[in-house]
């Protein structure tokens, strides 16, 4: 395999070059260019292959390994892990001034699929658990939503804000935790635009009655239709 160091070609922007040399790391790693156990470019070689500074190759380096991507080893010395074992949900989470969006196959359909599952678990807690109050915004939230007619991109941030509302309403901290990760990353790349969830942001009657099922306490009936109602994007990334 050529060196990603002799295969760098190319001169990144200079603001912010740290997050684009992660990027582009990162997305060597995951796409198999790095494999597991390979080493890095040394530092220097990074810095004169990207024409950036020590200092920019020294941020990227410590992100990768923040989010686990590559072990450093006592004197500077690195080598890729395996991400699919070491990697938390974080790495869904695209980078503000990157260069693209983690390009792993299927990445965005499966981050659809994990929000569908929490949210139709997180669906019949908050009709278990659910203050009084937290049942009436949801419902409020749903009326409110009916309202906002049918330009997807806005419909798009009202469904966000009352998916909010379920998710704390079910009050299962590792479920809120996720669901902000993939709000800010793989639900809100391009790839999983509103186009594509379209199905889904387009019935406001299933929002109105997801939400009267969770205030009329009904676990069961709650799950299976928000289940059915996160699905239709996830059945769209399938396509």
């Amino acid at each position: 395999m050529e060196s990603p160091s002799a295969a760098a070609a190319v001169r990144l922007r200079r603001e912010p070059v740290s997050d684009q040399l992660f990027a582009r790391l990162r997305d060597q790693i995951l796409t198999g260019e790095i494999a597991a156990g390979d080493p890095l470019p040394s530092e220097r070689d990074l810095a004169a292959d990207y024409g950036v500074n020590r200092h920019a190759v020294r941020e990227a380096v410590k992100r990768l390994q923040q989010c686990r991507l590559i072990e450093v080893f006592h004197g500077g010395r690195t080598r890729a892990l395996d991400w699919r074992r070491t990697a938390g949900l974080d790495l869904v989470v695209d980078v503000p001034g990157t260069l693209d969006a983690v390009s792993v196959p299927g990445v965005v359909h499966d981050a659809l699929e994990m929000r569908a599952c929490i949210g139709a678990d997180a669906a019949r807690l908050s009709a278990l658990r659910a203050s009084e109050d937290q049942r009436a915004a949801i419902v409020a939230a749903a009326a409110a939503y009916a309202e906002v007619g049918e330009d997807l991109e806005e419909l798009s941030v009202a469904d966000v804000a009352w998916w909010r509302l379920i998710i704390e309403g079910c009050g299962n901290l590792a479920y809120l935790l996720s669901f902000n990760s993939l709000v800010d990353g793989a639900i809100t790349m391009e790839q999983a635009s509103p186009e594509l969830r379209s199905a889904e942001l387009l019935d406001l009657d299933a929002h109105r009655e997801l939400a009267d099922r969770i205030a009329r306490q009904d676990a069961a009936a709650a799950e299976q239709l928000a289940r059915e109602l996160l699905n239709r994007s996830v059945a769209r990334a399938d396509g």
